[in-house]
């Protein structure tokens, strides 16, 4: 069921995106992997139905021995109080971005785009967007940034083409207590 619910999630709106016209996001270039790779918490996003109402959401990223890149996201759904969900993709570097475009597949049959549309240069902080302009996350390395960060997405996501009035303030409460508060991760092939 959530297989369905992640591809109806995912891949619909897409479909639906295709008929308007909007021209491609470009891509920052020249991402360092190495840099990127590690824990990013998400501020806030244009939630996937899998994502809707969580809390503590996290992006945690490590790369593969074949230059694939394990993503794991996690989060806890509906309040600070919920068990941790732990969902597992892989993406895949496309070829010629510069490191700014992945495909990236959830289980065996769904891929998608997963394009770094903004990144600063200390990497604290990233946006991750697609061209379909469905979806967004603007995520750090800290589970909070100043106001003045996130006013500065929006202006950036509204110059990209989003409906800003979608984005939604992931809510973050840290260090996380009890059970699955060391849940980041599983394990990567």
């Amino acid at each position: 069921m959530l297989a369905m619910t992640l591809f109806a999630a995912l891949a619909l709106p897409s479909l639906a995106a295709c008929a308007r016209s909007a021209d491609p996001i470009q891509p920052v270039r020249g991402v360092d992997l190495s840099r990127y790779m590690g824990r990013w918490y998400v501020i806030a996003s244009i939630p996937t139905r899998f994502e809707r109402g969580g809390h503590n959401a996290v992006e945690t990223y490590r790369r593969n021995d074949d230059g694939t890149v394990c993503t794991w996201f996690r989060q806890r759904p509906e309040s600070f109080d919920a068990d941790v969900k732990l969902l597992k993709s892989t993406a895949s570097v496309v070829s010629g971005s510069g490191n700014g475009e992945w495909r990236v597949r959830f289980f065996a049959f769904l891929k998608t785009q997963y394009l770094v549309g903004w990144l600063k240069p200390d990497y604290s902080q990233v946006m991750v967007v697609r061209d379909a302009r469905d979806y967004l996350w603007f995520m750090a390395r800290t589970p909070s940034v100043p106001y003045t960060d996130y006013a500065a997405m929006l202006d950036r996501a509204k110059t990209m083409g989003y409906d800003t009035s979608k984005i939604q303030k992931v809510p973050q409460r840290w260090p996380e207590h009890g059970d699955g508060s060391e849940s980041f991760a599983g394990e990567c092939p």
